[in-house]
């Protein structure tokens, strides 16, 4: 499992640079890591990375768009401008988290 340092620290991910230690993720990492895809966070984005990370603890695999839709009351209209043209993906990655099945 590769090791990259963000922020500072050393920190486990996979090939595509997703974290595949979720205790190694806190939001200080996840301003760094939206940072690097061009994105400032904010409230609305925050109510959404935390839905996946609750989402993720429950479930054991990260939400796909529709479910953060659905059960997270977020509309994808909304996600779609809060994390332009991946959203999913996008999510994750700040998230900490793996990318959702069926995502490209």
């Amino acid at each position: 499992m590769p090791v990259t340092t963000i922020a500072g620290r050393d920190v486990h991910v996979d090939e595509e640079g997703f974290l595949t230690v979720y205790d190694e993720w806190d939001e200080d990492l996840a301003k760094q890591l939206a940072a690097q895809i061009g994105i400032d966070l904010t409230d609305a984005h925050w109510k959404a990375i935390r839905f996946l990370r609750d989402d993720y603890r429950t479930k054991g695999e990260t939400a796909t768009l529709r479910r953060v839709t659905v059960v997270g009351g977020i509309p994808t209209k909304e996600l779609f401008t809060l994390f332009p043209k991946k959203p999913a993906k996008k999510m994750a990655y700040i998230a900490g988290l793996p990318k959702p099945h069926g995502c490209v």
